[in-house]
């Protein structure tokens, strides 16, 4: 009798799975033809409240290629690769877990470095490069379920001090280097010093700005697929975020997503950002609402109060989706300043949301283990450990002799872009 129980259990289980990868497979049909909607074409109308669900999915795949900048960022000071990647380009996707189980597949094409600026009237000035994300594009069997051939920049968060001192730099500038020395157009000083500063005697990873790395790297792609309908899609998670707007209100501003000498062929650029700071005034704002290209889709948590800084001359630019992580009914309530900020909490809230109707659930069926992969939101009685995800002995792995030694990343050189 056990024996039938069991497999009579097992056979519901397999239909259920089944069941689910129908709806999975109907869905990604949908993206794959709906994909301008869902790129804002028509600026979300009606699909922010009640959240579609394949909108729902579209947030929550851009928003784990940003995850994948902070699981891929070797911030051990100790580590004789600090401050880089820890995995090749080759194989990036697969360990950062965006491999198993997703059915929009990328190949990684650059590495970005930025340069954190730290300037004195007496003494030299201080510059600090960091592996800061990456530009993917879709490859062929991404391109079957995306509907297009989809370039993807993901910009990292604040991880190292010098970061978090570029944050703190509230002053509204001018931004020359995006927008021409005519504009009115003031944005952030320390985001755009972040997006366009150089480092050509300290640094072993860059001498080129943040800025003219992705530049040069869009136009390349741009033109080597401009037989084909493209796509570019940023994202980023708080000063990621901010970095993604500078950056595809800058792509748009100077025609790096139209292929040289056919201005006809102009691609749509989008934004899709998590827990975005505000980036610039009242004319950025006007101005980015004005391009034709482009779009942005700010995401914020409601209790998380990084959305809302800076206050004193800033506006927001782009649409708004606002989660309220407070209703889940999995996480510990009502949370703190941490847990309301981090992003895969974030894409929790995304994955279950209800908008104004209230409530909480999960239309997207996401692994609720990954709340804890960098924090204890999750509620004990799921026992999932607390920022369970470390990379293995720190990068050392045993040699044949049975000594330790450190795992050297994979090259990083242009021969290995594609």
């Amino acid at each position: 009798m056990g024996s039938f129980a069991s497999k009579t259990m097992n056979s519901h289980k397999v239909a259920d799975q089944l069941e689910e990868e129908k709806k999975q497979m109907a869905r990604s049909e949908s993206i794959a033809t709906n994909w301008r909607e869902l790129s804002g074409q028509h600026y979300w109308k009606g699909l922010l409240d009640p959240l579609d669900i394949n909108l729902r999915m579209n947030i929550i795949h851009y928003g784990e290629m940003a995850e994948a900048t902070y699981d891929a960022f070797n911030s051990d000071i100790e580590s004789k690769y600090a401050r880089r990647s820890r995995y090749g380009k080759r194989d990036f996707f697969s360990k950062v877990g965006l491999e198993k189980g997703n059915p929009f597949k990328y190949k990684v094409t650059k590495f970005l470095y930025a340069t954190s600026e730290l300037e004195f009237h007496i003494l030299d000035d201080v510059k600090e490069s960091n592996w800061i994300g990456y530009v993917a594009v879709a490859t062929d069997e991404g391109k079957a379920v995306l509907g297009r051939r989809d370039i993807v920049v993901a910009w990292r968060g604040t991880e190292q001090v010098m970061e978090w001192i570029k944050d703190l730099q509230f002053r509204l500038n001018y931004a020359p280097y995006i927008f021409g020395d005519d504009s009115e157009c003031k944005v952030h000083r320390g985001f755009y010093s972040v997006y366009t500063a150089t480092n050509s005697s300290q640094s072993d990873f860059n001498e080129t700005s943040a800025r003219t790395q992705v530049l040069t790297e869009i136009t390349r792609l741009v033109k080597k697929y401009k037989d084909e309908e493209i796509s570019i899609t940023v994202t980023g998670h708080s000063l990621g975020a901010a970095l993604a707007t500078l950056n595809a209100v800058d792509i748009v501003t100077n025609g790096c997503n139209i292929p040289e000498n056919e201005p006809l062929k102009a691609c749509s650029v989008t934004a899709i950002v998590f827990a975005s700071p505000r980036v610039g005034d009242s004319n950025f704002q006007e101005f980015s609402s004005g391009q034709k290209d482009l779009r942005i889709l700010r995401i914020r948590n409601k209790k998380d109060i990084v959305p809302r800084h800076p206050f004193w001359g800033y506006a927001e630019a782009g649409q708004e989706l606002m989660i309220e992580t407070q209703k889940s009914n999995f996480l510990k309530q009502p949370g703190n300043v941490k847990s309301w900020h981090n992003l895969e909490v974030y894409l929790h809230g995304v994955a279950g949301t209800q908008g104004s109707k209230g409530g909480f659930n999960l239309e997207v069926k996401r692994d609720i283990a990954l709340v804890n992969k960098g924090t204890g939101a999750l509620q004990d009685k799921y026992n999932i450990p607390k920022a369970w995800r470390i990379d293995p002995n720190k990068g050392l792995a045993q040699q044949p002799d049975g000594t330790w030694k450190m795992q050297e990343p994979e090259s990083e050189s242009e021969d290995d872009d594609v």
